[in-house]
């Protein structure tokens, strides 16, 4: 079983128990992957051929009908400006959004997608979708996790073709700011609903994952995206509220909370794997930094050295 965990740098000074890092110190550091959330995904759920079209996966996911189009996320989201530009503060499930929300704000919008021949619908609150022709080109959006928090000029295509969606995504802005929705979700003291952030376009592909090992993994996620992943190739399904012996790779990057991750996550696995309940224990943060421990590491006492997430 897998662990993927933040990167390091997200935990601040927290450090583990004695005890858990010596037992880490005694595991295998394997080879660095690459950083970065979308490579840690990688790692565990290969996608075969180019881009990132996890829009189309989740609508498989989600809907089952991806097959015949291309498809682009645009999720609901909350744009503030600040004297450095325009931040992303919040998106998706972080809006809390229900069905009354989609109700009330697809229609002023699908107006201004029909007129650009797409067609936009939410078959959940939190992830709204655009059907694209196939041969549609779509530029590589940012995800919307990694621009959580800046400046989204920092995050903006320049090209011919991101530009006619930098259009569109205005339009979509002054829609949503003079909707009455949205001021009545201001005064009940919730985040306004006053952009749309693109993201994940593509095809499905033809066959989701890569063979061999990789192939029919089961994950354990609150992330959507890595739900979308999991289910392409194997099984996508909600993280349990703590490790429990079954094989899987089990998503706990989203969390900053380091006594939560040794509580409820480490120091189980590394039960699990001295009763012999499970074989190997592999951490794989957000760094790229990766370890390996088996049931027999433990007899390596001798081995010292800084373990996660001071290393």
């Amino acid at each position: 079983m897998t662990l993927l965990l933040p990167a390091a740098a997200r935990l601040g000074r927290q450090r583990l128990s004695t005890g858990a890092a010596a037992m880490l110190a005694r595991g295998d550091r394997l080879a660095a992957g690459e950083p970065g959330r979308r490579a840690q995904l990688l790692r565990h759920f290969p996608l075969v051929g180019q881009g990132w079209p996890i829009a189309a996966l989740s609508r498989n996911a989600d809907v089952g009908d991806a097959v015949s189009a291309a498809w682009l996320r645009a999720d609901p989201a909350w744009l503030r400006p600040d004297i450095n530009g325009v931040r992303l503060m919040a998106h998706g499930e972080a809006l809390a959004l229900t069905a009354a929300d989609c109700e009330a704000l697809l229609p002023a919008l699908r107006p201004l997608f029909g007129d650009a021949g797409f067609t936009l619908d939410a078959p959940h609150p939190s992830r709204w979708y655009l059907r694209l022709p196939r041969e549609a080109k779509i530029p590589a959006f940012s995800d919307p996790g990694d621009a959580l928090g800046e400046d989204i000029f920092e995050h903006l295509d320049t090209s011919p073709e991101g530009r006619r969606w930098r259009t569109l995504a205005n339009e979509v802005q002054v829609t949503l700011h003079n909707h009455p929705w949205n001021a009545a979700r201001v005064a009940r003291g919730q985040s306004p609903v006053n952009a749309l952030w693109f993201w994940g376009g593509g095809t499905l592909p033809p066959v989701a994952l890569g063979g061999g090992a990789q192939a029919g993994k089961h994950g354990f996620s609150d992330d959507d995206t890595a739900r979308a992943l999991a289910t392409a190739g194997g099984r996508g399904t909600a993280l349990p509220p703590r490790f429990a012996a079954e094989a899987g790779v089990y998503d706990i990057e989203g969390t900053r909370d380091l006594q939560w991750i040794e509580r409820d996550w480490l120091q189980p696995a590394l039960e699990a794997l001295r009763a012999g309940a499970i074989n190997v224990v592999e951490l794989d943060d957000g760094d790229g930094w990766r370890l390996r421990l088996r049931r027999w590491h433990a007899l390596r006492v001798w081995r010292r050295g800084a373990a996660w997430p001071a290393a």
